[in-house]
């Protein structure tokens, strides 16, 4: 028997919860609620979901003070996390992509989008199929397809989800430009909405947390105008040249 996949959604708005709820239902996840911060907080470090739906604007604990926390947390710094909210202001948005949240979806919305959310953020965080499973290695950066792990020499690096998925597509084709459309469909698998900014961002969480100097790129490099290009055997051969 198939156990089914379990989904937390976390907004204080019953309304909006019956729905989404009712749509993951039918898509055939087990679906979990709470309607406050602490309670959802609660329910994650008791028996952690794989999934979470989370309101930015709850009445006790904010969504970015748990995506904070979450990601703080060893045990449920992998938790993917789907932001549901209702500002349009973009600099909301990109804080909590910065904290770590693995998407996000505005208000009002699309239930059944919420779903295909949903459904691409569970593949990308389990082990689905994909062009490789052998171990990558660029320079002294190392992932590990089937335990997902990322390693800079000794040190680990805990990633997202979409981090992690993203620095995958970038590995697996070295030198390769990825304009920032081609490497949304290939890395994450579907249409994204303010694609420019949210990549971005993403970009920006992953040179923090594997370059030397995420202010000056080795691994991740910017091609303006175009996209984004994982550096290859060659450019640290250059590197090591004119040292």
């Amino acid at each position: 028997m198939t156990t089914k996949q379990r989904v937390l959604v976390v907004d204080d708005d019953r309304e909006i919860v019956r729905l989404v709820s009712g749509y993951l239902e039918q898509a055939g996840y087990e679906v979990l609620v709470a309607y406050d911060g602490k309670t959802a907080m609660q329910m994650v470090r008791g028996e952690p979901p794989d999934l979470l739906i989370l309101d930015l604007m709850l009445p006790d604990l904010d969504g970015w003070d748990i995506t904070r926390t979450i990601r703080g947390d060893e045990l449920l710094a992998q938790l993917p996390i789907l932001m549901l909210t209702a500002r349009v202001d973009d600099v909301d948005k990109i804080l909590g992509l910065e904290l770590g949240a693995d998407d996000y979806v505005t208000k009002p919305f699309n239930p059944r989008e919420v779903v295909a959310r949903v459904r691409a953020l569970l593949r990308r965080s389990g082990s689905g199929p994909r062009s490789t499973s052998a171990m990558l290695q660029v320079n002294t950066l190392q992932l590990d397809p089937r335990r997902r792990e990322v390693r800079v020499g000794d040190e680990p690096v805990e990633l997202t989800p979409t981090e992690f998925d993203l620095l995958r597509t970038l590995m697996e084709s070295p030198g390769y430009v990825f304009t920032r459309d081609e490497l949304i469909e290939k890395g994450l698998g579907y249409a994204y909405s303010g694609i420019g900014r949210t990549l971005d961002t993403h970009i920006k969480n992953l040179r923090y947390k594997i370059e030397p100097d995420p202010r000056e790129p080795s691994y991740i490099q910017t091609v303006y105008g175009v996209g984004y290009r994982m550096a290859d055997a060659t450019d640290f051969a250059a590197d090591e040249s004119h040292e």
